[in-house]
C-alpha cells in the first residue's frame, strides 16, 4: 500500500516510533520519509538501549569515551542521543519547511528520573533545547502533576513540547489548558506564537492490556448480567477512551480562549496516538491505527506496525465513528465496577517507572560497552569457510545489500521467497516487543500457579512443545516454582513414566496447539482429564488445565466449555515452529519461574541487531542465513550442530526449525543434532558445522575437536552464547536466519506440505481401527527371533537383488546400509519410549554407521519427530536412508472415549509414516523390535555392527 499521500488525505500525520544510528546513516530513514511519507519521529530509552547493547551502531562513537572515565554514562548517552536527534532533525527539515512547521519534528525526552520534579524538568528541557539547537525539536515531558507545572513554563519560553504518557481524558484537557497558559505567557512577552508547536501523546493499547483481563475475569461484577456485559467491551475500552478524548480536544479548540490564541498565529496542540501496536492476537495488528485516523492528529507507530499497515491496513477516517457506542463502552466499564480514573492513574505511574527502568538499563549498557564487557551480537558470530564457499557467501551478501533484501524481509515482501502467502507468517519478527507489552496477565497467572502447583506438564507437539522442552531442560527446575515437563508422545510407557514423576493433585497441564485439532495433545488431555477427575473430582479437575491456542480454534471452544482455568492466545500470523517467543513458549516459561520480562528484553537486543537498517554482513541473523543457504546450494546441506553441554538442548528446537522450514520441493537443509563429535576423517564434503559455545562453561574436547575440523578445511560457524538465559536471542537469530536461508534456497520457509501427509495416513488407520477394532494385516518379509523386517515391494526387491546368498538379518542390514553413498544421510526413526537408555542405544548405532560410511546421521523418537524433521525426510532432498523402529507395547493405555489405545495410535502413526516415506520413494526399512524393547535394541545394535564389518 502506498502510504505517502494516504494519511494526509484524512488530515493525520504519520510519525515513526523508532530511531537509531544505522537507520539514519544507512539512508533508510530518509527513504521512509521520501517513499512512505513519514513526517516525524519519536523514540525512547528502551530502543536506544537495544541499539547500544545489540549492535555496532555506536562502536566508533563510544571509542571516544573509552578512556574518559570522567564522563558519566548519562553524559555519554546525551552526546550520542543529541547526535542522532540532530541528524534526524536535519533529514526532516524539508518536511518542517514544506509543511510550514506543522510537521518534521523529532522528540527527545528529559530524564525520566525528573518526572516528579518540575524545576529540574524545566532546567533540563531548556538545556537540551539549546544543546540540540534545532527548531524542529520537541522536548518530551511526562504528564505527571509536576510535568503539568513545567509545560506552560517551557511553552512560555518558546520551547516545543511533546507531552507524553497521557492516558486520562481529564489529564488530556489539563494538558491542553497548560499549553494555552504557556502560549498566553509567551504572548505577553511579545513572542511569536506561530513558531511554537506541541503534541499531546495519548497511549492507547496499554489501556486494553490492563483492563481486558479484568473484563474477562470480572471479579467485581455482582451479577451474571454484568459479567455478560463485561465480555462485550473487551478490546474496545482504549479506542472508546481515545475517541472521546478527541471530542474533548475539539471542544477546547472551539472555545473562546483558544480562538483568541489562534488569532495571534498559535498552532493547535495535536493529539498524538502512541502505543498503537495491538498486543492481543485476537485483534487485527493494525486495529488501533485503523480506528484512530482523523483530522489534526498524529499517529506514531513502530516499524512493525508500519510494515503491517502497508501490507494489509485499511485507511479511512474513523476517529469519530460510533461515538454513542464509545460512551456506552465506558458506561459499561463503570457498571462492571472498574474505575477508569484508577486505571489511567496506574498506567501513568507504571509508565514513569518503566521509562526509568529502561533508562537504568541504557546507562548500564553504556558503562559495559565502554569497559569492553558487553560484546555486540554481531561479534558473537564468526566463521571460517573453504575459499569457494567463502566467495559465494561474499557474493550473496553483496546481492542482499544491493537488492535491499533485509528491508524487503522486514517489510513482508513475499516475492523474496516464492510470492505466495509468506507475508502472512511474519508476525514473529516483532513478537518479543509485543509480548513485553502484555505480560501482566501472564505474570498474575504464574504467581497463582506457583502457589497451587508443584509440577506443570506441557501437552503439545512440535512447535508447541519444543521451546518449553528446551527451556525446562536448560534453565529448570527453578526453586519455588512448578517443575516443568513436556509430554509429546503417544508411547504408553512414556505416558506412564510421566505420570509416575508427578503428583496429579498438584500438577498443572498446559495444553498447547495452534489449531486445536492435533491428535496427540487432544487425546492426552482426555486421558489426564479423566485421571484428574478420579483424583480431585469433577469440579476441581478443570482448574488443572490452561490452554495456549490460536483465537477461534476448536481447543478454545473446548476450554471454554470445560471451564479450564485460563486460555492464552497465540498469534495467528506465526507458524508453530516460529512461535517460541509467543505465548506458546512464554506461558510455560513464566509458570516454571523464568523472568519472562527480562528474557524478552534480552531477546529484543538481538532483534534490534538484526533490524532492516543493518547491512547484511553486519546483521547476525542475515549473515548466518546467507551462510546456511550458500552452503546448502553448494552441496553442504547437512548442518551439524555442536553445542556446549549447558545449551545442547537447543539443538532439538533447531532441528525442527531448519528441517520443517527448508526441507521441501526436493531441496533443504538436513539438521544433524547430537551426533557424537568425531575426528575430521569421518566426515564427508557435505557438512557445515555450527558450534554453539557457551562462554561460561565450554567443553574443552569440543573446542579441540572444532579446531581440528577447521584445520582440516571443514566449514565452521562459531556462535558464542554468553549465558543460557540468552536462549531467546538464539531463537530470534535462527528464526531470521532460517527465513533468509529459505529465500536463498528458493522455497517457502513457512509452510509444511508434507507434515500433513503422515497425519492423514495415521488418521485413516485409527479411523479404520475405531470401526473394526483391528489394523489391516501386514506380514514381515524376514524374522529373526524378536526382530522382524518390513519393506515395500520396491525396497524389498532392491534389498534382495543386492543381498546375494546372505539372506540373514546381517545380510539385509548390510544391503540396506550399502545404499548409503556420498552426500547421503542415515536416520533412525524410533517409535519407542524416549528414555535415556534407549537414546544411548540409538547413539551407539548412529556413531557406528557414521564412522563406517562417513555419512551424516540422525536419530529421532516418534511421533515427536513427525512434527519436526519428518517434513525434510519426506519433502527434502532424496538423500536419506531410513530405519524405522517399532515395537509391541508391554503395557498399553486406553484412550478415553475411543476404541483405540495409545499403543494403537502410536502404531498407526508409525505405519502411516512408513507409508508416506514409501510413497515419496525413500529408501526405508522397518525393523520391529518386539515387546522387549531393550533386548530388541541390543540385538539390532550387534547386527548393525556386524553388517558394517
Amino acid at each position: 500500500m502506498e502510504l505517502k499521500n494516504l494519511f494526509p488525505l484524512y488530515g493525520q500525520s504519520l510519525w515513526l516510533d523508532y530511531i537509531r544510528r544505522h537507520l539514519l546513516e544507512s539512508g533508510e530513514f530518509a527513504r521512509l520519509v521520501r517513499e512512505d511519507g513519514i513526517r516525524g519521529v519519536t523514540s525512547n530509552p528502551s530502543i536506544f538501549e537495544k541499539a547500544i547493547a545489540g549492535s555496532t551502531d555506536y562502536g566508533p562513537a563510544l571509542e571516544r569515551f573509552e578512556k574518559r572515565k570522567d564522563e558519566t554514562a548519562i553524559a555519554i548517552y546525551e552526546h550520542l542521543a543529541v547526535e542522532d536527534i540532530q541528524a534526524a532533525a536535519d533529514i526532516l527539515r524539508s518536511v518542517y519547511d514544506d509543511s510550514d512547521r506543522s510537521d518534521g519534528y523529532v522528540s527527545m525526552e528529559v530524564s525520566p528520573y525528573l518526572a516528579h520534579d518540575s524545576r529540574a524538568t524545566v532546567d533540563e528541557a531548556t538545556r537540551l533545547w539549546k544543546t540540540v539547537n534545532r527548531e524542529n525539536l520537541l522536548i518530551k515531558v511526562p504528564a505527571t502533576a509536576e510535568g503539568l507545572v513545567a509545560i506552560p513554563q517551557l511553552i512560555g519560553q518558546g520551547i516545543n513540547v511533546n507531552v507524553t504518557l497521557l492516558f486520562s481524558r481529564a489529564v488530556c484537557r489539563q494538558v491542553g489548558e497548560a499549553y494555552m497558559a504557556g502560549l498566553e505567557a509567551l504572548a505577553k512577552q511579545g513572542g511569536d506564537l506561530s513558531r511554537v508547536a506541541s503534541v499531546a501523546s495519548m497511549f492507547v493499547s496499554r489501556l486494553d492490556v490492563l483492563v481486558d483481563p479484568m473484563l474477562e475475569t470480572p471479579v467485581r461484577a455482582t451479577s451474571s448480567s454484568e459479567q455478560s456485559q463485561s465480555h462485550t467491551i473487551v478490546g474496545k475500552v482504549a479506542i472508546a477512551n481515545a475517541r472521546l478524548a478527541y471530542q474533548d480536544w475539539k471542544e477546547l479548540c472551539h472555545g473562546a480562549r483558544w480562538q483568541a490564541l489562534r488569532s495571534r498565529g498559535a498552532r493547535v496542540q495535536r493529539l498524538l496516538w502512541a502505543s498503537t501496536s495491538s498486543k492481543d492476537p485476537r485483534f487485527r495488528d493494525v486495529l488501533y491505527v485503523e480506528s484512530l485516523i482523523g483530522a489534526d492528529t498524529v499517529d506514531t507507530i513502530p516499524p512493525a506496525t508500519l510494515d503491517a499497515f502497508r501490507d494489509h491496513g485499511r485507511a479511512e477516517s474513523r476517529l469519530e465513528d460510533d461515538l454513542v457506542d464509545s460512551k456506552h463502552v465506558l458506561d459499561t466499564l463503570a457498571r462492571c465496577g472498574i474505575s477508569l480514573d484508577d486505571l489511567t492513574a496506574r498506567l501513568l505511574d507504571d509508565g514513569v517507572k518503566q521509562f526509568s527502568a529502561a533508562f537504568d538499563s541504557l546507562l548500564a549498557s553504556i558503562e559495559k560497552k565502554r569497559e569492553g564487557v558487553l560484546d555486540s551480537a554481531l561479534h558473537r558470530i564468526s566463521y571460517r569457510l573453504p575459499p569457494a564457499l567463502d566467495d559465494q557467501v561474499k557474493v550473496m551478501l553483496a546481492e542482499w545489500r544491493t537488492a535491499g533484501n533485509v528491508r524487503r524481509l522486514w517489510a513482508r515482501d513475499a516475492s523474496l521467497w516464492t510470492g505466495h502467502d509468506e507475508n502472512r507468517w511474519l508476525d514473529w519478527l516483532h513478537i518479543a516487543d509485543e509480548e513485553q507489552g502484555a505480560l501482566d496477565r501472564l505474570s498474575t497467572f504464574a504467581k497463582e500457579a506457583q502457589r497451587n502447583f508443584t509440577h506443570a506438564v506441557v501437552l503439545g507437539m512440535g512447535g508447541s512443545s519444543l521451546c518449553p522442552d528446551v527451556l525446562s531442560r536448560t534453565l529448570g527446575p527453578i526453586e519455588g516454582y512448578p517443575a516443568l515437563h513436556v509430554l509429546d508422545s503417544t508411547d504408553p510407557a512414556q505416558i506412564r513414566a510421566m505420570e509416575a514423576r508427578i503428583d496429579l493433585a498438584k500438577t498443572l497441564f498446559i495444553v498447547s496447539s495452534k489449531s486445536g485439532t492435533t491428535l496427540e495433545p487432544n487425546i492426552l488431555t482426555d486421558y489426564f482429564s479423566d485421571r484428574l477427575r478420579q483424583t480431585v473430582g469433577e469440579r476441581e479437575a478443570a482448574n488443572h488445565f490452561v490452554v495456549v491456542t490460536d483465537p477461534g480454534s476448536d481447543l478454545q471452544k473446548v476450554a471454554e466449555r470445560e471451564k479450564f482455568a485460563q486460555v492464552f492466545f497465540g498469534a495467528p500470523g506465526i507458524g508453530g515452529r516460529y512461535s517460541a517467543l509467543s505465548n506458546f513458549g512464554m506461558v510455560p516459561a513464566a509458570i516454571m519461574g523464568i523472568d519472562v520480562e527480562r528474557f524478552l528484553d534480552r531477546t529484543t537486543i538481538m532483534a534490534h541487531a538484526c533490524a532492516s537498517c543493518v547491512p547484511p554482513e553486519q546483521n547476525p541473523g542475515v549473515l548466518l542465513g546467507v551462510i546456511l543457504g550458500a552452503a546448502a546450494r553448494s552441496g553442504r546441506d547437512k548442518v551439524t550442530l555442536i553445542a556446549s553441554p549447558g545449551v545442547e538442548q537447543l539443538g532439538a528446537w533447531l532441528e525442527q526449525l531448519l528441517a520443517e522450514s527448508t526441507g521441501k520441493e526436493g531441496k533443504g537443509i538436513i539438521p544433524i543434532d547430537r551426533e557424537p563429535l568425531g575426528a575430521p576423517d569421518v566426515y564427508g564434503a557435505d557438512r557445515l558445522f555450527v558450534y554453539l559455545r557457551l562462554d561460561g562453561a565450554p567443553e574443552i574436547l569440543q573446542d579441540t575437536g572444532v579446531e581440528a575440523l577447521e584445520r582440516a578445511g571443514q566449514p565452521v560457524v562459531r556462535i558464542a552464547i554468553g549465558d543460557p538465559h540468552d536462549l531467546g536471542q538464539e531463537f530470534f537469530r535462527w528464526e531470521l536466519a532460517t527465513a533468509v536461508a529459505g529465500a536463498t534456497i528458493g522455497i517457502n520457509p513457512f509452510n509444511q506440505p508434507d507434515v500433513e501427509a503422515s497425519k492423514v495416513a495415521a488418521r485413516k488407520l485409527t479411523d479404520a481401527y475405531e470401526k473394526s477394532g483391528a489394523f489391516p494385516q501386514e506380514d514381515p518379509f524376514y524374522e529373526d527371533g524378536p526382530l522382524a523386517l518390513f519393506a515395500d515391494e520396491k525396497n524389498h526387491v532392491a534389498l534382495t537383488e543386492s543381498i546375494g546368498s546372505d539372506k540373514t538379518l546381517n545380510g539385509y542390514l548390510r544391503a540396506h546400509l550399502q545404499r548409503l553413498g556420498p552426500g547421503d544421510y542415515f536416520a533412525l526413526l524410533a517409535y519407542i519410549e524416549r528414555s535415556d537408555a534407549h537414546d544411548r542405544q540409538l547413539q551407539t548405532m548412529r556413531r557406528a554407521i557414521r564412522d563406517a560410511r562417513r555419512v551424516a546421521t540422525c536419530a529421532g523418537f516418534g511421533p515427536r519427530y513427525l512434527h519436526s524433521t519428518g517434513q525434510a525426510y519426506k519433502g527434502g532432498p532424496n538423500s536419506g536412508v531410513f530405519v524405522l523402529l517399532t515395537c509391541d507395547d508391554a503395557q498399553d493405555l486406553q484412550a478415553p472415549g475411543h476404541r483405540y489405545t495409545f499403543g494403537v495410535v502410536k502404531a498407526a502413526q508409525a505405519r502411516g509414516d512408513f507409508r508416506v516415506l514409501v510413497e515419496r520413494d525413500r529408501r526405508v526399512l522397518r525393523v520391529h523390535l518386539g515387546a522387549d524393547v531393550n533386548r530388541g535394541l541390543e540385538l539390532l545394535t550387534r547386527a548393525i555392527e556386524r553388517a558394517l564389518q
